[in-house]
């Protein structure tokens, strides 16, 4: 087997800049490669907070381009390819051309283990890549593990593998609980989520271990490994932890999340981004737009000039409708009466941690790539 090769995307957004941190400072003997999928449609905010990155990690993060020719944007060159069709949450053509494909050509068919930023306070899966050389690893979550190696692993048929591993390793604990659990079926009443959830409830460094020794009869990159320091983590990171790490690194929290203040009908509100991302993100909530809209007109006028011949990036609105002084006003109080709503059931959410939405990944697990 080739060398295995570490590799950390940085996407522009919170988890993943604290990811890169976090990594650094807990696990400074890896040797992570770190790179960014360069749409060409970024704010600005992004590129400082690259910078900002490079200089605390002491390491170039290498760009990767859909397109190499150094006049061509790419995503205003898959667009042309695309006739003019705007990516949506239907077709989601960006992810594809301007994330997967330049990250699938940078890795090739050496064996690579891909770092990815997914909370523990976030429930979804992340991206997982079809090549086989490929296994994500998900470090601020109580299960490090993707998704398919949890099946390869708790499947029924691997039972006896298993039993015969947690007698011959070290762990931490050999109890009887952990060994029960092992060895009982999947089935109707007892999904396999639920027989993980309560494998790593009971003992996560022992679950960790079993699986790396389950993993070196597999093709999985981490097979050829001898160690790996992770299998030693159960720390659980949520968003709070996320701002607190890049706040305390020196490196900073991007400006688009900054919460800055509006007025409608004399009631006062707040607004921010919440997420990475092209500047004209069909993921967008409508008030992400009224911010950028507000903060950033340039942008939004040019986000604008890309609708045409019945393509827009909202499905039932257009840029130049939302905008409209009593459309704006809608919006804002719409906002208002949301917010309003999640604080009386949570009054966390009124500092900078209340992102409507979660970040990189809404509804688009590969953009933090």
């Amino acid at each position: 087997m080739s060398q295995i090769r570490h590799v950390l995307g940085i996407s522009g957004g919170k988890d993943s800049a604290a990811l890169a941190i976090y990594i650094k400072q807990r696990y400074p003997t890896l040797d992570i490669d770190y790179y960014t999928c360069d749409t060409g449609k970024e704010l600005d905010d992004t590129y400082r907070l690259i910078d900002n990155l490079e200089v605390y990690l002491g390491k170039k993060i290498k760009v990767l381009k859909a397109v190499q020719h150094p006049d061509e944007n790419p995503f205003d060159f898959h667009l042309k390819l695309k006739g003019g069709y705007l990516p949506s949450s239907i077709i989601r053509w960006c992810t594809q051309k301007l994330k997967l494909e330049p990250f699938e050509q940078y890795v090739g068919t050496d064996p690579v283990v891909s770092y990815v930023g997914i909370r523990g306070d976030e429930k979804r899966e992340g991206y997982i890549s079809k090549k086989s050389n490929i296994q994500s690893i998900f470090p601020f979550r109580k299960n490090i593990w993707s998704e398919d190696v949890i099946r390869k692993v708790l499947n029924i048929a691997n039972i006896e593998r298993l039993m015969d591993l947690y007698v011959s390793i070290d762990l931490e604990n050999k109890s009887q609980r952990f060994e029960e659990l092992l060895m009982s079926p999947i089935e109707f009443s007892f999904s396999m989520d639920h027989k993980l959830h309560l494998l790593l409830d009971t003992n996560v460094k022992d679950f960790n271990r079993l699986v790396f020794a389950c993993l070196k009869d597999t093709d999985y990159p981490l097979s050829g490994e001898q160690y790996f320091p992770l299998i030693e983590n159960d720390e659980i990171l949520v968003k709070e932890d996320i701002f607190r790490i890049l706040e305390e690194s020196g490196v900073g929290i991007p400006g688009y999340y900054r919460k800055l203040g509006f007025e409608v009908d004399n009631q006062k509100g707040e607004y921010s981004r919440s997420r990475s991302g092209c500047y004209f993100c069909f993921f967008q909530q409508r008030i992400e737009w009224v911010w950028l809209y507000e903060q950033h007109p340039e942008m939004f006028y040019k986000a604008m000039e890309y609708e045409k011949d019945g393509y827009t990036w909202g499905q039932n609105e257009s840029l130049e409708e939302l905008i409209k002084p009593e459309r704006i006003a809608q919006i804002k109080l719409e906002h208002l009466q949301k917010i309003s709503g999640k604080r009386t059931a949570s009054p966390l959410l009124t500092n900078i941690l209340d992102d409507e939405e979660d970040e990189e990944e809404v509804g688009c697990a590969v953009c933090q790539i």
